[in-house]
């Protein structure tokens, strides 16, 4: 449980960070780029949260995701030349992050009682809302609506892990083996420039 704590802050950092270098661009001041970067890191989670009536909310309960998105926003303004230059590593970030948050959203609103189906639309919501969310506030087609595998890529691994539990896989190995069908489908796609049908 310490590793799934400190990954889901080093997931909440690395959002953070995500979400205010997105308005570097954009002429916004440090308020706007802080902004941005809070609803990119506490989106998803809150959403989720939300809908399955589950107070307090997480960063609201534990003030060091607080702190871990004033650090991740405090990074990207004082060093933005060098994240930027390392959009490749924290595109693997995010792969990882919401590799985690998926299965993490899942277990979530499995403990709070719900029926799978809606557990793995949570575990979708909690990985891919808070960039939504980004892409509308800084005025880019997001992130749900572009040729990119991304919430299929989570719906899939929440799927995965329902099963996998359902089989009575043990919870870390299903963690892992779930976390890496999303990890996967989203590096193969992104290296291949794989993508779903259009609807013409």
């Amino acid at each position: 449980m310490e590793l799934q704590y400190a990954l889901e802050l080093i997931g909440t950092f690395v959002f953070a960070i995500s979400g205010a270098l997105a308005v570097r661009e954009k002429e916004h001041d440090l308020f706007g780029a802080g902004f941005t970067g809070f609803i990119t890191a506490i989106g998803g989670g809150t959403l989720r949260d939300i809908l399955l009536d589950s107070y307090p909310l997480v960063w609201i309960g534990d003030i060091h995701f607080l702190y871990a998105i004033l650090l991740g926003i405090l990074a990207a303004f004082l060093f933005p030349n060098l994240l930027s230059r390392l959009r490749k590593t924290f595109f693997l970030f995010d792969t990882l992050g919401i590799g985690f948050f998926t299965v993490l959203g899942v277990e979530k609103a499995l403990n709070l009682g719900v029926r799978p189906e809606i557990a793995a639309i949570m575990g979708m919501f909690t990985a891919v809302m808070g960039g939504v969310i980004r892409d509308t506030l800084t005025n880019e087609i997001p992130i749900l609506f572009r040729k990119e595998i991304y919430a299929s890529a989570c719906l899939v691994g929440a799927v995965a892990y329902l099963l996998f539990d359902y089989f009575g896989l043990e919870r870390n190995y299903n963690l892992l083996v779930s976390m890496s069908i999303i990890i996967s489908i989203r590096l193969i796609a992104m290296r291949y420039k794989l993508s779903l049908p259009r609807l013409d």
